[in-house]
């Protein structure tokens, strides 16, 4: 992989920061130099497109104002706030690094990379965008969209999955990060990743930097950047039991550690092999409850893809036949009215059915 030469780095610079000023999407947390206003949008954005995460910074930042608002709130009301994005270790992670802000810096938040770096749930990636952006500091950022252009921009034909070429794109990523306007320079990487440099079909013909790209000029960019072949995701059979008593349902919160923590659910698990549907919740109501059930019909059937899973879940109506329901392998255990489950965080595979109760 070839390095910048010194009219390519003062270019794209030029260029790209030219661009950013024009078509800069005008976004929330652009308008602000708050560190803890742009810490959450970059937290709520991995993983989430900023159409879809857009509505949540919104709703997160007015529950939620300050870093002391978020360190104080009680998880289960973070989770609520969260619910419907996935990957909640981000939002768990954020309110434990606000405690430790609060409890052990004063509330003062972090301003250097090291410090950022320091707090749980923030790595290179997110302690680079907010030490950029919110006080100038000359740090690189590599995400997806980053790695993408920069895959183009130096014609990389190796993978960039590999660690070594992943550290290799970062020192690249430093290289072109000027000392003026660090976070503008960042924040145009990444939009041109978003918007122009895009993963299939890149619309080249408007990209500010199309001149300083080698793989536009090799017509090589469809073909970058390179990616090892991913594995074959998992799918797994589980069955879950709704069981009403007296009006109310029984709802089940996930132990806090592993996926989905924290959240709650109605009871369930996987489907052994050689297991009928009917079998699994018999044994699942003995394991995880405690108790006999009686198995009725099927409420509703869905599919859900996490980023290494996919599952279907088939939902049935259950009634208690023996026993009181203990919280055997779950951390609580609660009787709840449907119009009551707004105060709770579902997961996603959950909430798509609540509708049919």
């Amino acid at each position: 992989m070839r390095d910048f030469l010194p009219k390519d780095i003062r270019g794209i610079r030029r260029h790209l920061l030219e661009w950013y000023g024009r078509e800069a999407r005008d976004l929330p947390w652009r308008r602000t130099r708050d560190p803890y206003a742009i810490w959450l949008s970059e937290i709520l954005l991995q993983q989430t497109r900023v159409d879809q995460g857009l509505p949540y910074y919104e709703r997160f930042i007015a529950a939620f104002p300050t870093v002391a608002a978020l360190a104080a709130a009680d998880e289960e009301r973070v989770l609520k706030a969260w619910e419907g994005l996935g990957y909640y270790a981000r939002a768990r992670n954020m309110q434990k690094a606000a405690r430790v802000i609060l409890n052990e810096r004063n509330g003062l938040l972090p301003a250097t990379l090291e410090e950022w770096q320091s707090l749980p749930g923030v790595g290179r990636y997110t302690a680079g965008a907010v030490a950029s952006i919110a006080y100038g500091v000359r740090a690189p950022v590599l995400d997806g969209n980053v790695k993408r252009v920069l895959s183009r921009l130096l014609d990389v034909e190796e993978s960039i999955d590999d660690p070594a070429m992943t550290e290799a794109l970062w020192e690249r990523a430093a290289t072109l990060v000027p000392r003026d306007a660090p976070g503008d320079f960042n924040q145009g990487m990444m939009e041109l990743g978003a918007r122009i440099c895009v993963p299939r079909g890149p619309r080249c013909g408007e990209c500010p930097v199309r001149k300083h790209c080698l793989a536009f000029q090799l017509g090589t960019q469809e073909l970058r950047p390179v990616r090892k072949a991913r594995k074959a995701v998992p799918f797994h059979e589980t069955v879950g039991l709704i069981i009403r008593r007296n009006g109310r349902y029984l709802l089940a919160k996930r132990p806090a550690k592993g996926l989905l923590s924290g959240l709650w659910e109605f009871p369930g698990g996987k489907v052994e092999p050689g297991e009928s549907h009917a079998d699994a919740l018999h044994r699942i109501a003995r394991e995880h409850l405690g108790v006999e059930v009686k198995v009725g019909g099927v409420v509703a059937v869905v599919d859900h893809a996490y980023s290494h899973l996919k599952v279907r879940l088939s939902l049935y109506a259950c009634a208690l036949a023996k026993g009181t329901p203990k919280a055997n392998a779950h951390d609580d255990l609660r009787w709840v009215p449907r119009g009551q489950f707004d105060l709770y965080a579902f997961p996603n595979v959950n909430r798509k059915i609540l509708h049919l109760l």
